[in-house]
């Protein structure tokens, strides 16, 4: 009996091997799992653009609304994302993937019944359970599928399912609001994830671990022998700061950046929700792109894969007089949006870059749980503390400032990212060593 399941499974992973043999295929499942990407930032970012409405609704502040962008989700989803790496390390990627996204969809819908912030905090808190499953089984596969020299732009085309999820979340979270209310949106929004589940689990083939190095499979690696790796790595350390000080930055502005058009420049949820949408979610998307893109042909011409880094550094820095701008000279609402485009486009170009690098950094067997480790960090200082902080400052600077405090608030965020270039500077320093060390 277990030699016959022995030859089902040898059997499934050649015929896999044939199926990622051809391009188009390759590409099919890129695009799927970008699909799922893109749901999974729907679900997530959705809030943001009902943010106004549900804290007059529920009666809440700042903070507690930053709670809910942020550390609701974060904390589980940050904590979760390393044992269910591990998981996607030795188990099958896409059935992961596919129960993620069953489980985060059918989440957010169940957000639209909450009828306070502990209701809706823990709602939240089930989308984190959800979304843990998405990204590290999906990196795996991809850089399994695609060679190093391909790979920051196959891993920034999936990344750019954060920008096209934030774009429909804005816009069908704007009119879905505007039209019904935010407990609609939330409905709404969820349910087509649960069919999208479906389609993940019987159209993706589980692909050999190794396939793109032509590498027979290996033993998963143990998750201690993977965070000693990372940990006595310093430009891995650096890169992990640098992300999470990049993300703190973008979710902290994010979450708050629809109130500030409806509180500073009064504009109605519907407007901002189109506007913001498609600039964040354009912008976003060809910033990830090309930061994959031009880290790949800058590395590849120039024989030195620390452009990977150097990339995401220069965005980094040249975003802030644009952030600026928009907060502190657009002298309306739609001019603040429509100026919105250039910080986003240089916002979205570390994550390929970087990812691609964590993985060059570790073993076949060690990419889901690399991805996670640099996701925890990532999402737990960014995604989980940026908006919370956010909306702290904003209410400790509103008995001076009243409305205008939230626009205070996001402007001293926007300095983060001189801290955060810091430490992409440092991990340039040491990435060729540590390159040179990384398990065969």
């Amino acid at each position: 009996m277990a030699t016959s399941i022995d030859e089902l499974r040898a059997h499934k992973l050649q015929q896999a091997s044939v199926a990622y043999q051809r391009p188009g295929y390759r590409n099919f499942v890129l695009g799927l799992l970008t699909v799922a990407y893109v749901f999974n930032f729907l679900d997530r970012q959705v809030v943001n653009i009902l943010g106004q409405a549900i804290i007059t609704d529920l009666g809440l502040s700042d903070t507690q609304f930053g709670m809910l962008s942020g550390i609701a989700f974060a904390a589980i989803y940050a904590t979760l994302g390393m044992p269910i790496a591990r998981w996607a390390d030795a188990g099958v990627r896409r059935n992961i993937i596919a129960l993620a996204v069953a489980i985060w969809s059918a989440m957010t819908a169940l957000c639209g019944t909450a009828q306070n912030f502990w209701q809706l905090f823990l709602m939240r808190a089930g989308v984190g359970v959800g979304e843990a499953g998405g990204s590290p089984p999906a990196h795996s596969i991809i850089s399994d599928i695609f060679p190093a020299n391909k790979r920051a732009t196959a891993l920034s085309i999936y990344s750019l399912g954060i920008y096209g999820g934030s774009l429909i979340g804005y816009v069908a979270g704007g009119y879905l609001a505007s039209a019904f209310s935010w407990r609609v949106a939330f409905v709404v929004v969820g349910l087509p994830g649960v069919l999208l589940a479906f389609l993940i689990r019987f159209l993706i083939h589980e692909p050999p671990r190794g396939l793109a190095e032509s590498r027979a499979d290996v033993k998963p690696a143990p998750f201690t022998e993977v965070l000693g790796i990372l940990r006595t790595r310093r430009s891995f350390r650096h890169i992990a700061m640098g992300c999470a000080l990049h993300a703190f930055v973008t979710y902290g502005l994010s979450a708050f950046m629809p109130i500030f058009l409806s509180r500073v420049h009064d504009m109605p949820i519907e407007q901002i929700g189109t506007i913001l949408g498609l600039v964040v979610g354009i912008g976003g998307m060809l910033g990830t792109y090309g930061g994959g893109y031009l880290s790949d042909k800058l590395a590849n011409r120039h024989g030195e894969l620390r452009w990977h880094i150097w990339v995401p550094l220069i965005s980094t820095v040249a975003a802030i007089p644009f952030y600026l701008f928009s907060l502190m000279i657009a002298e309306t609402g739609v001019a603040a949006a429509i100026t919105w485009f250039v910080p986003s486009i240089v916002a979205g170009m570390y994550l390929g870059p970087c990812l691609s690098m964590t993985h060059s950094l570790v073993g076949l067997r060690m990419r889901a749980q690399a991805s996670a480790i640099l996701f925890f960090v990532l999402n737990l200082i960014g995604l989980g503390i940026g908006p919370m902080a956010t909306g702290l400052l904003s209410d400790y600077l509103r008995p001076e400032f009243g409305d205008l405090s939230i626009r205070y608030a996001l402007i001293t965020m926007v300095f983060v990212n001189i801290w955060c270039a810091i430490h992409y500077y440092l991990a340039t320093r040491t990435l060729r060593e540590d390159l040179a060390r990384a398990p065969a």
